[in-house]
C-alpha cells in the first residue's frame, strides 16, 4: 500500500525548485496552507510564480515577499482597499520589482479546472473591453464576441483540507474547500496539509472531496494562527 504521509512541510517540499509555477489554495484565511508556505519561506525558494485567489490579505503568502522569493503572481486581487494596510507584496509591485495578473475571479477558477480536465481553452466575455482583454485572441461566436482564455497549470500545487487518510482522499470543512479541489487537478505534484489524518479506510467515501489519485504528499500540521487585516 502506498503511503503519502510526510512527517513534515518542509520534507514535503523537498524536490520544490528555484522557478517553479505553484498553485496556492485557500480564500483569504479558509482553507489556506499556512504551514507549507511557511516551510517554503524557510526553503528560500527563488523566482516563484504564484497563483491564488489573492495575497496580503489575511493570507501567509505575503511573506515569501520578505525575501524576494516571488517574481509574478496571478490572483483575482491583490491590492488593498481603501484604507486597508498595504501588504509587502503591493509595496514591491508598485516599484515595479513583481509581476501581477489579475484574473476575474469566475475565470480563474475555469482556467484551473480547465487544466485539470485537459481542455485547451475556453470562451467567456467576462473582461472584454478591459485590461483584461489584453494580448488575448477574440473569438466571434455567431456574432457575439468572446475572449479565449488558455488553462493554468502548475509544477506544485500546495493545498489544504480537513482531513486525509494516507492514500492521500482528503475531507474538506465548510468554506475551507473553496479552491483546493480544482488546484489538485491541475498540477503535477500536489501536497496537501491536513489537520487530521486518519487510517486508510476510515473515511466516509461520502465525504471525500479529492481523491487520493490526485495528491501526491499529504503532511498533518496543527492550525497556524491567521490574521485579518483591513
Amino acid at each position: 500500500m502506498i503511503d503519502k504521509v510526510f512527517p513534515t512541510p518542509d520534507e514535503a517540499l523537498h524536490d520544490v525548485f528555484d522557478g517553479a509555477t505553484i498553485m496556492f489554495g485557500g480564500f483569504v484565511t479558509a482553507g489556506t496552507p499556512t504551514n507549507l508556505i511557511l516551510a517554503l519561506q524557510r526553503r528560500g525558494t527563488k523566482g516563484i510564480t504564484g497563483i491564488a485567489n489573492n495575497i496580503g490579505l489575511g493570507d501567509k503568502l505575503d511573506v515569501l515577499c520578505e525575501q524576494r522569493q516571488l517574481a509574478k503572481m496571478i490572483a483575482t486581487f491583490a491590492i488593498r482597499a481603501s484604507g486597508a494596510r498595504q501588504s509587502l507584496f503591493e509595496e514591491q509591485y508598485r516599484r515595479g520589482e513583481v509581476e501581477l495578473e489579475l484574473v476575474p475571479q469566475g475565470t480563474f477558477v475555469e482556467r484551473i479546472r480547465a487544466a485539470g480536465a485537459g481542455i485547451g481553452g475556453f470562451l467567456t466575455r467576462t473582461g472584454l473591453g478591459t485590461l483584461v482583454q489584453e494580448g488575448k485572441q477574440i473569438v466571434n461566436v455567431d456574432g457575439v464576441d468572446y475572449l479565449l482564455e488558455k488553462p493554468l497549470r502548475a509544477d506544485f500545487a500546495l493545498i489544504k483540507a480537513f482531513k486525509a487518510d494516507r492514500l492521500g482522499n482528503l475531507v474538506y470543512r465548510g468554506a475551507g474547500r473553496n479552491f483546493n479541489p480544482a488546484m489538485a487537478t491541475a498540477a503535477d505534484v500536489v501536497i496537501a496539509e491536513v489537520e487530521h489524518l486518519v487510517e486508510t479506510g476510515e473515511l466516509d467515501p461520502e465525504t471525500i472531496g479529492t481523491p487520493g489519485v490526485y495528491v501526491d504528499r499529504v503532511v498533518q500540521c496543527e492550525p497556524v494562527p491567521v490574521r485579518w487585516y483591513g
